[in-house]
């Protein structure tokens, strides 16, 4: 496996026998990785020391070659009690800055547009700049309740997920609208926009469903997967985590297998990130107050995301 890492090549050196040895022990667990009955693995490579508090999303960023993680602090995950922050994660599992930006509510979804972070907050956009951390503007979003996931179309519009309300909003230059409000949704939470649709994970119902960008038409296309979180795409179909501690494949026939179950370990896995050019899955364990790291991986190492 290939690592494009932005570090010294004394540090790289060092990393690589690490890194090998915890694959050799994911491979040795028997545990998540022995799951899917399709030809999809799970090996587990890393995860952070357990201090970014009620980890709730992580995005990466090529650029920098790290990934942020919003904590949402002390719960409810409603709470306007200012202890949520933006932690930095190297790409190998060190944290870099763990406050990296302090003073948020309970920031969850994330999304970039150029130099810019926008990270869900409550009933508020954050901006923030990505390279220097300073909080650049707060975009009041009315009528939300509890702003949750952010994704980003090809012309550079957010949508933002409000799982109490029903509602899917939408961002453009500044100006905030309600784009698709639906009270049969059934809590939206994770999205993922594609060139004409958003792929959109209820947490209520439990279903994957497809909303076309023209005229907002519904469609569920795979049910059963309860507290839908995080949604990422893949070369044959997507990744959708079950905030309860699961993730599944879905593939272009929409039918899904479970790839990683970590309920009995009451571990969670919220907002998860995939990062295509490594094959490799992030994994926000919420109360587990971490982020683990998972190698993507097919029997006949041909996957290409």
């Amino acid at each position: 496996m290939l690592y494009k890492i932005k570090q010294p090549i004394n540090s790289l050196l060092l990393f690589l026998p690490m890194a090998a040895l915890m694959l050799f022990a994911g491979c040795q667990s028997g545990g998540q990785e022995e799951l899917a009955q399709n030809d999809l693995r799970l090996v587990k490579m890393w995860e952070t020391d357990s201090v970014l508090t009620t980890s709730e999303s992580v995005l990466f960023d090529e650029e920098e070659g790290i990934f942020f993680v919003s904590c949402i602090g002390n719960v409810p995950p409603s709470a306007k009690d200012g202890d949520g922050f933006i932690a930095k994660v190297a790409y190998y599992g060190n944290i870099v800055e763990e406050k990296w930006v302090t003073g948020l509510d309970a920031p969850k979804g994330m999304g970039t547009i150029g130099d810019t972070l926008f990270v869900a907050d409550i009933d508020q956009i954050i901006m923030i700049n990505k390279t220097s951390g300073q909080i650049l503007d707060t975009i009041r979003v009315p009528e939300s309740e509890f702003l949750n996931d952010i994704t980003v179309d090809q012309t550079g519009s957010l949508y933002i997920s409000d799982s109490e309300a029903n509602k899917i909003f939408k961002l453009t230059e500044g100006e905030v609208e309600v784009w698709l409000e639906d009270a049969e949704m059934g809590g939206p939470n994770g999205l993922y926009a594609e060139a004409n649709r958003i792929m959109v994970a209820t947490f209520a119902k439990g279903n994957f469903n497809t909303i076309d960008i023209k005229d907002q038409k519904m469609t569920a296309r795979t049910d059963s997967l309860p507290s839908g979180d995080g949604v990422v795409k893949i070369d044959d179909g997507y990744l959708v985590s079950n905030w309860n501690g699961e993730v599944y494949h879905v593939n272009e026939e929409w039918e899904k297998t479970k790839i990683l179950d970590t309920k009995d370990l009451e571990v969670n896995a919220a907002d998860i990130e995939v990062v295509p050019e490594h094959s490799i899955l992030l994994v926000p364990t919420f109360f587990g107050n971490s982020v683990a790291a998972y190698e993507i991986n097919r029997l006949d190492e041909e996957l290409v995301l």
